[in-house]
């Protein structure tokens, strides 16, 4: 199944996030590798299946093996960060932040795509986990690099539509008859 396929069953209720992300993968603030990395790091962090299997069968014709594993690396990394960091960011005890992590985080470093795009699709995992001190680290990150502030929201909006897709996407299946039976 592909997104248009799946953007086609999106109740009208929804029609907002169906047209948001036709305009969003569309838009020029991103190159087309950073638009569809961050499709496919998003649609994992949403968890939703049929989202995940519809953004990697659609980044097939936009993102290189490479890049496609490096935004799956960025989603799984973040995965963990996101929960660690946002631990260490919410605990009101300081000994946790002198404790090392002790945590492998070897994608960080051997993704093989240009570090901008890694950082901004770990941005948007990070939105999406709402990890306050993932989302102030790869934000800076991305700013140092040069990324304009109308990029990274860019990229985020994308997350959010993106997750929007995938809870209306879970609410629909909660709801189908087979659910009931």
């Amino acid at each position: 199944m592909t997104l248009n396929e799946l953007l086609e069953a999106v109740p009208a209720y929804a029609r907002d996030l169906k047209l948001n992300l036709s305009s969003l993968l569309q838009q020029t603030e991103l190159t087309e590798q950073q638009v569809w990395g961050t499709v496919v790091a998003s649609a994992i962090a949403s968890r939703n299946e049929l989202l995940i299997q519809a953004a990697l069968a659609d980044s097939a014709t936009h993102l290189s093996q490479q890049a496609l594993e490096a935004a799956k690396g960025a989603a799984a990394v973040m995965g963990m960060n996101n929960v660690y960091y946002r631990f260490l960011h919410l605990s009101s005890n300081e000994k946790y932040q002198t404790i090392p992590a002790r945590l492998r985080m070897n994608v960080l470093r051997t993704h093989g795509v240009d570090s901008v795009d890694f950082e901004l699709w770990s941005l948007a995992v990070s939105a999406i986990n709402a990890c306050g001190a993932c989302i102030d680290s790869h934000e800076k990150t991305l700013r140092e690099k040069g990324m304009r502030e109308e990029s990274v929201l860019a990229a985020v909006r994308i997350a959010s539509v993106i997750h929007g897709l995938a809870s209306v996407l879970e609410t629909e299946k909660a709801l189908a008859p087979a659910a009931v039976a």
